[in-house]
């Protein structure tokens, strides 16, 4: 009698669905079943993608195709470490994928962090996204001004959905209620503040172009910000002078407000201190700071002694995401943030390597795990002499806590 492997992958996002690809190809009769938090599988594709980000979303014709595999089984509303804890998968399967991403957010840890209008970026998107935890949420767009920490490519999106015109967002993705407050918005300023300098930047040439590019919008630099930036271009890697050159260009040719309805202002050297406010968000006082260091590529931000506020409405954080030791049995690194591998046990994605590059950089990855966990089945390092149970015992142990677990069957799913 033949075993055949059983593969548990925990998070049915880019990763998840990269592993489970690799894996299928490379071992025919492996079986797989991706557990999932929510209801629905994509994960950061369809919950975390700029809604006017259409063509991103491309890679979910992959993973459909993937889906569509009768080896496959979805299994949502089922979250490691409160529904189902690692020892029962570890049980039922012959190994255990972790790909559940970084769904917590970085603080600040400074005062008046928890003042209302104060919101974490990766909520706000999950908001406008129509992610079912972040659906509660309420942004007050009723002022002029809106401070944006961080300068990633999250803190680009976040700022673009708030400066672009609702005429051009219903033709996005984005939901009906986040398109009806953004309707009645009066935000006409987004301030995006980052610590370091221009060369330090996370965002991407394409997002910032767009901010370039948007319509009745003008993307302003402080000119004395940008000083020297011109003369270290040429000295920089390949991918970097591209983006510098247009933030020299832009910062060179938009020195006035030129007409237009909205400014994007972009603020470098600056790090927050303290949100000011009573019970709701009215400004942000800044550290005024100054890089050290000889690499320009390594240079840290360190305060000056010197102050400034911006008045403002709202404040959205975006310094980025981390992963959370979910059940007690991950092996994590605190420090990193990051989970770690064991025999029989393979991390993936956000999880493994922390929340940073693109889904080419995630797929590349992951497409390495799935290569990885295939190989050790054919050869033996997985022991799949004995059978496993693989759903049918966590499902059983569901069912009798009276879980409400989402089982699709994704052929069917696909044909509606």
């Amino acid at each position: 009698m033949v075993t055949l492997p059983r593969i548990a992958v925990v998070g049915s996002g880019p990763a998840g669905f990269y592993v489970t690809q690799q894996i299928l190809k490379r071992s025919k009769e492996a079986k797989v079943d991706l557990y999932d938090r929510l209801p629905v599988p994509f994960g950061l594709v369809r919950y975390g993608v700029a809604p006017d980000h259409q063509d991103v979303k491309n890679c979910i014709n992959q993973f459909t195709k993937t889906a569509k595999n009768p080896n496959v089984r979805f299994i949502g509303n089922v979250q490691l470490g409160r529904d189902v804890s690692l020892k029962q998968l570890k049980d039922a399967y012959h190994s255990v994928v972790l790909a559940y991403g970084a769904d917590s957010d970085k603080e600040f840890g400074i005062p008046g962090e928890s003042l209302r209008n104060v919101i974490s970026a990766r909520s706000f998107v999950g908001w406008y996204n129509g992610l079912p935890e972040d659906q509660g949420l309420v942004p007050d767009l009723s002022c002029e001004d809106v401070v944006v920490l961080g300068q990633g490519n999250v803190a680009i999106d976040v700022s673009r959905v708030l400066l672009k015109s609702v005429d051009v967002l219903k033709t996005s993705d984005i939901t009906e209620n986040a398109l009806e407050i953004l309707s009645k918005s009066r935000v006409k300023r987004v301030h995006l503040v980052g610590r370091r300098g221009p060369l330090q930047v996370a965002f991407t040439i394409k997002e910032f172009r767009e901010m370039v590019k948007l319509p009745n919008a003008t993307t302003l630099f402080r000119p004395e910000q940008l000083v020297g930036l011109e003369s270290v271009i040429p000295s920089l890697k390949r991918q970097r002078v591209r983006l510098m050159q247009l933030i020299a260009d832009t910062g060179r040719n938009n020195l006035t407000t030129v007409d237009c309805d909205k400014l994007f202002k972009v603020i470098f050297l600056r790090s927050p201190l303290e949100i000011l406010g009573d019970s709701c968000v009215s400004g942000v006082k800044l550290s005024v700071n100054k890089l050290e260091g000889s690499d320009i590529n390594s240079q840290h931000a360190v305060p000056t002694g010197e102050y400034e506020s911006i008045n403002c409405g709202m404040v959205l954080r975006s310094i980025g995401y981390r992963s959370r030791q979910v059940d007690e049995s991950v092996p994590f690194d605190t420090k990193n943030c990051v989970a770690l591998q064991q025999p029989g046990l393979y991390c993936a994605g956000w999880l493994a390597n922390g929340p940073t590059g693109v889904i080419l950089t995630t797929m590349a990855e992951s497409f390495l795990v799935g290569e990885k966990v295939a190989n050790d089945i054919n050869e033996k390092i997985i022991d799949t002499s004995q059978s496993k149970p693989g759903s049918e015992l966590i499902l059983q142990s569901l069912h009798e806590t009276g879980e409400n677990v989402n089982i699709l069957n994704f052929r069917k799913l696909i044909r509606k």
